[in-house]
């Protein structure tokens, strides 16, 4: 194996993993950091309340459910965006191998 020639997939590897990474994280970091906003306002709202009468038992739990819900969703629409990123990441290095296994096999190539 040509050492050049490795380093070269190296590097091409290394690109398209941090250019779907970066992006991706970008927007997931956004959108973290709105809902965990969100969350926190929501928790300070109800122990506001809780503190002065304003929000009984009955609303407290009711308060207290919404907040483990939204919590449950934030969670979950993490593990949907990763799962995204996860599937963009695969995609992006194997389009990079298919691409140097073509350049070196010429037009017979033909990834499964």
């Amino acid at each position: 194996m040509n050492p050049a020639a490795r380093d070269e997939l190296l590097d091409a590897l290394r690109n398209a993993a941090r250019a779907v990474l970066d992006n991706d994280l970008d927007r997931v970091r956004g959108f973290a950091r709105a809902q965990l906003d969100a969350m926190a306002q929501q928790a300070l709202y109800i122990a506001a309340g809780v503190t002065d009468g304003t929000i009984d038992e009955p609303m407290r739990r009711y308060f207290l459910d919404a907040l483990r819900e939204m919590t449950r969703s934030f969670v979950n629409t993490l593990l949907g965006l990763a799962e995204v990123m996860v599937e963009r990441l695969y995609h992006a290095l194997l389009d990079v191998l298919w691409r140097a296994i073509g350049a070196i096999v010429g037009a017979r190539w033909r990834p499964l």
